[in-house]
């Protein structure tokens, strides 16, 4: 396979648009010995003439031509390959693929997105809900560039392969029957609902959360129902079934029915929301912009 020199192709196309050796010497800042001595060189790494006699000049042999109209099309490439590099470089273009849990998807990730595509329209973000440890195994293996996930005790998020990024402490409030005495008192404790039924999900990282938070508040709740979809939990609150925990960023999305949502400001409870990178990729301009604008939505 011949060995083409992107170099000597340059100065065979300058030759072609300036019409001399003299004046494509001066174009390219070389001496026109140089340039000849160039152009025979080509000529004798691709095996076929690439000038010939034009009375007292030299002009394009059709072989010359043929390669140049190949040329032509390399140069156009990596001039868009070199457009695309600079902008991921700026963090302006390439793909970066999110693997995130529902309320962060809707509460963080789709804003950043929305803004992205105004800002930064080549930088394509392609979205995948995944709970908790999901997520990190999507991250670790490879299936996605970035993960938003909960940080749990023990969950794979403590993979040396990764890199963990604080993103907030999303606040937990409390999801209460209308009726519900502790709906309108001012000041509501945790520990109040400690007789309460409960409604969490029997396993995973909002179970644990749950259990926490009640554990920091003296008691251990009672599950009477078990849930871990937002809709189905606030749709049993509303009909009195039991109450809820949820997070800050649920509650953003707007009002259910039947249910009203309480803060707990003598208790603070929240939960800690990470993002997570692969080791050796933090510094990737694309994903830099990405968690950057990720981070403006809290």
């Amino acid at each position: 396979m011949t060995d083409w020199d992107l170099k000597k192709l340059r100065i065979l196309r300058a030759l072609d648009e300036c019409g001399t050796v003299t004046a494509a010497a001066a174009r390219l800042s070389m001496t026109p010995s140089a340039v000849s001595q160039q152009l025979s060189l080509l000529s004798r790494q691709l095996g076929a003439p690439m000038l010939e006699p034009y009375g007292r000049r030299v002009r394009l042999t059709s072989a010359a031509r043929l390669v140049l109209r190949h040329a032509d099309r390399v140069f156009g490439q990596l001039e868009q390959a070199e457009a695309e590099l600079a902008g991921y470089l700026h963090g302006e273009a390439g793909e970066v693929r999110i693997g995130a849990f529902a309320t962060a998807i809707t509460g963080l990730v789709v804003p950043a997105v929305a803004r992205l595509r105004e800002s930064a329209p080549r930088l394509v973000v392609r979205l995948v809900e995944a709970e908790a440890a999901e997520a990190f195994e999507l991250l670790a293996c490879g299936e996605v560039d970035l993960s938003v996930s909960l940080s749990v005790r023990g969950s794979v998020a403590e993979d040396p392969r990764l890199v963990q990024i604080p993103l907030l402490d999303d606040p937990l409030d409390v999801a209460l029957p209308v009726g519900h005495p502790l709906a309108t008192a001012a000041g509501p404790r945790l520990a109040q609902l400690a007789d309460d039924p409960w409604i969490f999900g029997g396993s995973g990282p909002w179970r644990e959360i749950t259990l926490g938070a009640c554990a920091d508040a003296g008691f251990v709740p009672e599950r009477a129902h078990t849930a871990a979809d937002w809709a189905a939990i606030l749709a049993m609150v509303g009909a009195g079934l039991g109450v809820a925990l949820v997070p800050r960023l649920l509650s953003r999305a707007g009002e259910s029915p039947g249910v009203v949502v309480r803060a707990l400001p003598a208790d603070l409870p929240s939960r800690r929301v990470v993002a997570a990178v692969r080791v050796g990729t933090e510094q990737a301009p694309p994903l830099r912009r990405v968690l950057a604008e990720i981070v403006k939505s809290k």
